[in-house]
């Protein structure tokens, strides 16, 4: 009776992506804070603090929703989930080369630099971190 468990599929999507999510979310605001030190880059209109804080928790719940739909509907729907995701984040640090951010060629460059890994930290968390927390039976049984 002690080790029951109650969680549908479904709700373990939504916990790792929330946790995943709050996980993330803290390595983006220490890795911005870091980068905009060391750089002194303070463009702050478009990646500001709060924007970062919920949109890295939204994206990550959303990616466990899909975990859960991927595995779901494939036989192999953890490796579709991973493939699918690593190829995700690399045509998103991909595209966010091409973006013209500003006038003066060094702030534009801080800013992909700075976009780029917040996208290999949302990605890392999506395609690593979301299966590995719902897959892991201590993390099941202690955590989620």
């Amino acid at each position: 009776m002690d080790n029951e468990n109650f969680q549908s599929p479904l709700s373990k999507g939504i916990l790792a992506g929330l946790f995943a999510g709050i996980a993330a979310t803290f390595f983006c605001l220490i890795f911005a804070l870091i980068y905009r030190s060391v750089t002194g880059f303070h463009l702050f209109l478009i990646i500001n603090f709060p924007a970062m804080i919920f949109i890295c928790n939204l994206l990550l719940l959303t990616c466990g929703i899909i975990y859960f739909v991927f595995r779901k509907l494939f036989k192999l729907g953890n490796i579709i989930f991973i493939l699918v995701f690593i190829l995700l984040s690399v045509f998103c640090i991909w595209k966010t080369q091409s973006i013209q951010r500003s006038n003066i060629q060094e702030l534009t460059i801080q800013f992909r630099q700075l976009l780029s890994g917040i996208i290999i930290i949302l990605g890392v968390s999506a395609f690593f971190v979301i299966p590995f927390l719902f897959n892991n039976k201590t993390v099941e049984k202690h955590i989620i």
